[in-house]
């Protein structure tokens, strides 16, 4: 094995000694500049990283260090506003620590040898990549996933995502997006896992372990990074890169838990989020950044920034040059500069100025090469650009498989009068919309390095696939789906085939580019004239089921109203053809489950389920309550509540039982109820267990989930479900932002979404502060310095 060539023999052997940490018995080859071959065996101890990293960094200049922190984008690919024409030039002159945008093993390799060969220290590059559902096999988007409820399909997502991407020369995905958000107007909602704290800090979970695997040493990991941080999914009205403005309270109970658990699971990276917080955009933000992130958390990864945002500090008002943005940034603890070349121009005069130190450019340079050893470069900077794994790895079978599993568990059956799913292979189908035979939209926004034109698997194709030859299948577009749309010239085709067939099938909602990044709207009804054909094809009495493909929650009230069936299949990804398939006939029992409120109207906004009460909360049944917290022209209610999905069987639950109706504060109760199937076919059911305190020191939530479990049963059985509750599950932050859980009584709730009556009572006997990472108190906040 050949590896990096360095100045003096001495830092040859540092390298051998760095490899310990990987693997106690490994003989190292090293080249010295005079090509002698020197031997050494790797002792076991961890601490010989620091001594490698010691060396090296004695040993570069402030320029090769300023390089390090450099992440800049290739022409391969684009992901935002610009590009640098002379990225190889720069990797040559050893001004670049990091590639985006640039994958394949060939093309990695080729970059990588101008790092390695001809710069004078050899330090390897680290190629990242927008990796989010999938890399070239694509998964449904991210919020399709959390609609599964299934995290260890969701696990097995981001590990196959992983194995394809590092074979294909990636080392770092820019993912999961653990934003909270509750305003479908954002368009990367559809990135995310939804409203719940609960439900995002387990997936955050899962898809970071996914990602990284057990050994970050093993060529099928990549880093994992957290993003947007922090609290970018509040952007104001919705609007990408907006503001945001909320109390400490918000902060620390809903939008931070996800990143802490990120944390926890031990991603490697955070990314800053463009918006402001507190005053303070947050790539310049300290309290973010130094005091949560560094002191409280002990993160010990590296932090990116996002596209440019380091340059955005100026027209965000709070830098007044380039140069005052750059130490801004570093001195709130930024450590790589994506794209906007800040650090790379101006760290060099910042530190002859006195403005920034040299000890924080060594941490950050520091933090940057420790990962690059954890991944092994340093031992073989070529290791994860092989051409033969590649060919091997990327759209295998069992791939394949796992992607079309994935798509039919996020599935969501909002909607099924008279049974009319599933469908029966006797039936002639009409199918309709411009949604049916789409490949580019069956794989949505952020598809990474997926195939936009030949793999995926269209509704139409699934269909054709299932049915065969012989199937009678009308297919008409019928309708446009662009905003400006108005030509209906389409629709005399989609009513002649609606009228030769048993059952009219909708493929109809968003475009695939009107949800992600910079794709917020103020209207989320169908785009186009897609409505408008429902209309007209209502006329004709058939049987209607619309496949509601989007990215968000829509306003779908009109469809809900008047149509027999509806399935939200989000965007489902390489083999979303035959998993949608898969459900329309039975094949797959549905049971995925919303991980978003979907409202009626827009302006309900934001909408979501564990909102608080008011001291003037309007009750609907009853008389009329004109002075209450209620609309004047729609009820308070969403159109489809958090938690919901339906299945082609039915689930009878049981009186929620408790093991005590007393909880001490070191002990728990079980709350438990027996699941039934109750209907006629096999299926899957998650039963979601919410807790209400009904009365705190500072309001709380009408209720929160707390737990889940996806169930499935055959035809008459029953199960058992039990959860354990203990007082940490009951914790808060309280008036004086300790956190707590307070003695008093709680209501249980178990059923299956977030609406359910199904509760018992019980009482935590005695109030208890609980130690934990998330205390606000026990540093003094900076928020810029």
């Amino acid at each position: 094995m050949t590896f990096i060539k360095y100045a003096k023999i001495a830092f040859g052997v540092a390298l051998a000694c760095a490899l310990s940490a990987c693997n106690p018995a490994v003989v190292v080859e090293v080249s010295a500049d005079n090509g002698q071959q020197y031997t050494a065996t790797a002792p076991k101890k961890n601490t010989e990283m620091d001594q490698f990293i010691n060396e090296l960094i004695s040993k570069m200049t402030i320029e090769e260090k300023v390089g390090q922190l450099h992440l800049l984008s290739s022409d391969w690919d684009q992901t935002g506003p610009t590009l640098s024409a002379d990225y190889q030039q720069q990797i040559k002159a050893g001004k670049v620590g990091a590639v985006f945008n640039a994958y394949t093993a060939s093309f990695t390799r080729e970059l990588q040898t101008l790092a390695v060969e001809q710069t004078r220290l050899g330090i390897p590059l680290l190629f990242g990549y927008d990796v989010i559902h999938g890399h070239r096999t694509i998964f449904p988007i991210s919020l399709g996933e959390a609609a599964s409820w299934d995290l260890q399909s969701i696990k097995a997502a981001a590990r196959i995502a992983a194995i394809e991407a590092s074979a294909e020369g990636i080392h770092w995905t820019f993912a999961p997006m653990v934003d909270i958000s509750r305003d479908p107007r954002w368009g990367r909602v559809s990135e995310g896992s939804g409203e719940d704290v609960f439900l995002s800090v387990e997936i955050a979970k899962a898809r970071v372990q996914g990602f990284q695997g057990d050994d970050l040493m093993a060529t099928d990991t990549v880093l994992a990074c957290a993003k947007h941080y922090a609290a970018y999914g509040q952007a104001q009205a919705g609007r990408d890169y907006h503001s945001t403005d909320m109390s400490e309270r918000e902060l620390w109970e809903t939008y931070l838990p996800p990143f802490k658990a990120s944390v926890d699971a031990g991603v490697a990276s955070f990314m800053t989020a463009f918006n402001d917080l507190n005053g303070v955009p947050a790539t310049a933000n300290n309290y973010l950044l130094q005091d949560i992130l560094r002191q409280r958390w002990g993160f010990s990864g590296f932090v990116v920034t996002d596209y440019t945002s380091i340059n955005e500090l100026v027209p965000h008002g709070l830098a007044e040059d380039l140069p005052h943005a750059g130490q801004l940034a570093l001195n709130a603890g930024v450590d790589m500069d994506m794209q906007g070349a800040v650090y790379s121009k101006h760290l060099p005069e910042l530190l002859a100025k006195g403005k920034v130190s040299e000890t924080q450019i060594d941490n950050a340079v520091r933090r940057i090469l420790e990962m690059k050893y954890k991944l092994g470069l340093f031992a073989d900077p070529y290791r994860y650009s092989d051409d033969q794994r590649q060919a091997v790895q990327v759209y295998k079978a069992e791939h394949l498989a796992a992607a079309r599993d994935g798509a039919r568990k996020s599935v969501v059956l909002l909607k099924n009068d008279n049974k009319v799913l599933p469908l029966s292979p006797k039936q002639s189908i009409a199918l309709i919309g411009p949604l049916a035979d789409s490949k580019a939209d069956m794989i949505g926004s952020w598809s990474a390095a997926g195939d936009r034109q030949t793999k995926p698997v269209t509704l139409r194709e699934g269909l054709q696939q299932r049915l065969g030859a012989d199937a009678k299948i009308y297919y008409a577009k019928g309708a446009g789906y662009e905003f400006n749309d108005t030509d209906q010239s389409g629709f005399a085709q989609a009513i002649a085939a609606a009228k030769k067939a048993d059952v009219i099938l909708l493929a109809m909602g968003e475009k695939w580019d009107m949800t992600g990044e910079a794709a917020s709207r103020v209207e989320l009804g169908f785009p186009g004239t897609q409505e408008a054909l429902m209309h007209e094809l209502k006329k004709l009495g058939k049987p209607m089921v619309l496949v509601l493909m989007s990215g968000r929650p829509m306003t779908i009230n009109w469809a809900n109203d008047n149509l027999d069936a509806i399935l939200h299949t989000w965007y489902a990804g390489t083999q979303g053809g035959h998993a949608i398939t898969d459900v329309l006939y039975g094949d797959y029992n549905p049971s995925g489950k919303l991980p978003v409120t979907f409202p009626r109207h827009v302006g309900q906004i934001p909408i979501y389920y564990n909102m608080k009460n008011t001291g003037r909360p309007y009750e609907p049944e009853g008389p009329e309550q004109k002075y209450r917290s209620r609309y004047l022209d729609s009820s308070n209610q969403p159109l489809y509540p958090f938690g919901y999905g339906l299945s082609y069987t039915s689930f009878a639950y049981s009186a929620v039982t408790l093991s005590s109706t007393q909880l001490s504060s070191a002990g728990e109760i079980i709350a438990s109820v027996t699941l039934t199937n109750t209907g006629d076919l096999a299926g899957e059911e998650v039963v979601q267990l919410y807790i209400q305190d009904k009365t705190a020191s500072v309001t709380r939530p009408v209720r929160e989930l707390k737990g889940f479990q996806k169930i499935m049963l055959g035809k008459g059985e029953s199960k058992t479900v039990q959860f354990r509750i203990k007082a940490a599950d009951l914790a808060f932050y309280d008036l004086a932002m300790d956190y707590v859980a307070e003695a008093g009584e709680f209501n249980v709730f178990i059923g299956a979404d977030s609406t359910t009556s199904n509760q018992a009572v019980f009482r935590l006997t005695d109030t208890v502060q609980l130690p934990s990472a998330m205390a606000v108190k026990q540093f003094q906040r900076r928020d810029i310095q």
